[in-house]
């Protein structure tokens, strides 16, 4: 069901220890493999678009931008149940990502002079939204909503066709997209599309930025253009860890590792307690609840491959683990969950008490659910109003404040070699 780990007593490295998913056996591998793909859609355009679209959708695109009738029939049809839960989720998302948004400043660092810091978002941002094994319009809304609160005037989105839909996107995305007010979508997924936002087609202008989740391919395409356009993160398999102690309720924890494991195959869900007890029952609850799981063979699957149960000697230990770790999501259901969340410096998002499940965050916490994965949080952050603008450092001084700084620059600019930089100051004012 799921491997066990005792490491009361033991120094041994996390790193040799926990369970992950190996993006590293494959990385090389899969870029060679969307190589070709990338590289024929910028070279060929449209018609590169439509073949790889024919080929790994079996779908073959008349159009290759759905047409707005369809966004609006998609969202006149949506569940007016899912719509509300949409239109909430979006109120909750803005709310909290509009705190985000930083104000220009001006600071005067000498007499004279000053600099100002412009945040500007990225003119134009293609998001990329999954539709493979399963279709998520709560992704719209996290990419849409903070690229939004940040000011990018042009939005596209990319999402894989299907056949059963006529050859369109998930209705529910469309549905997404038409309720934030996105007009602009296209009928494609895979390295294709990341190709096409990147380089740009007839049927769709080039982009800035490109963010959003994907599978390997997609991460793979974001690989290969980053540089070109940016890219916001190259995201992994989805992974939980949840620190837990006697206080937890087993079926609360299992439930949760669960519903991670339900992502993909791939997915690696951490338990790390102190209590044999817990884990013991934890164990017994997974058992008990997976029976009734739709996606049961995906979650074993997930469950059995990169997953653990870890006993260590206390808590600390524990903590000192998972951060070595750096989970995407943490959960932490302790007696002492907020303090012991506030000494948390590596987690993508981390949800304090038995109230605050990942699922929340996936859905209505009002927080991204676009996350570091793979040990990333260790240097990185999930996405935000950041994600989408860039810092303009406005530079002005006036003759004195240029005359105060030139014996400085008179200093350095010898020290490096580069009299020219000496020269350029001292034209304007001569010593």
């Amino acid at each position: 069901m799921i491997d066990r780990i005792d490491l009361r007593g033991s120094d041994r490295d996390p790193a040799t220890v926990l369970p992950r998913a190996d993006r590293a056996t494959d990385r090389a591998d899969l870029t060679d493999q969307v190589r070709p793909i990338v590289e024929a859609v910028r070279r060929d355009g449209s018609a590169a678009v439509r073949h790889y679209t024919a080929r790994f959708d079996q779908v073959e695109l008349a159009e290759v931008r759905v047409p707005k009738q369809a966004l609006a029939t998609a969202l006149d049809r949506l569940d007016p149940a899912v719509r509300a839960a949409l239109t909430e989720c979006a109120r909750r998302a803005r709310a909290v990502h509009e705190v985000q948004r930083r104000p220009d400043e001006t600071v005067t660092v000498a007499p004279g002079g000053t600099v100002t810091e412009r945040w500007l978002p990225a003119r134009r941002v293609g998001v990329y939204v999954p539709g493979g094994l399963l279709a998520y319009p709560s992704s719209v809304v996290m990419n849409v909503v903070p690229a939004q609160v940040a000011g990018v005037s042009s939005l596209a989105v990319a999402s894989p066709p299907k056949p059963e839909h006529g050859g369109l996107p998930h209705p529910a995305i469309l549905g997404a997209c038409a309720l934030l007010g996105v007009e602009e979508v296209y009928s494609v997924g895979g390295a294709q599309a990341v190709a096409m936002l990147a380089f740009g087609t007839a049927d769709c202008p080039p982009v800035d930025l490109i963010s959003g989740p994907g599978n390997a391919y997609v991460t793979a395409a974001k690989r290969l253009v980053k540089g070109f356009v940016g890219v916001d993160a190259e995201a992994g398999p989805t992974e939980i860890a949840i620190l837990a102690d006697r206080t937890a309720r087993p079926e609360h924890v299992a439930a949760d590792l669960i519903a991670q494991a339900e992502h993909d195959e791939r997915a690696a869900c951490l338990l790390v307690t102190d209590d044999p007890g817990l884990l013991d029952a934890t164990v017994t609850e997974l058992a008990r609840q997976l029976p009734a799981i739709p996606h049961r063979a995906r979650c074993q699957a997930a469950l059995r491959g990169q997953s653990a149960a870890v006993l260590v000697d206390d808590l600390d230990a524990g903590l000192v683990l998972i951060e070595a770790w750096a989970p995407e999501h943490l959960e932490i259901i302790t007696a002492d969950a907020a303090d012991r969340a506030g000494r948390v410096r590596n987690a993508g998002a981390v949800f304090v008490g038995p109230y605050s499940p990942v699922s929340l965050g996936d859905y209505l916490a009002g927080s991204n659910h676009v996350l570091p994965t793979g040990g990333t949080a260790r240097f990185s952050g999930g996405l935000s109003v950041q994600s989408f603008l860039r810092c303009v450092h406005v530079v002005s001084y006036d003759e004195p404040a240029l005359a105060a700084a030139a014996p400085h620059i008179d200093a350095l600019g010898d020290a490096e070699g580069l009299p020219g930089h000496v020269a350029a100051v001292r034209a304007r004012v001569p010593r």
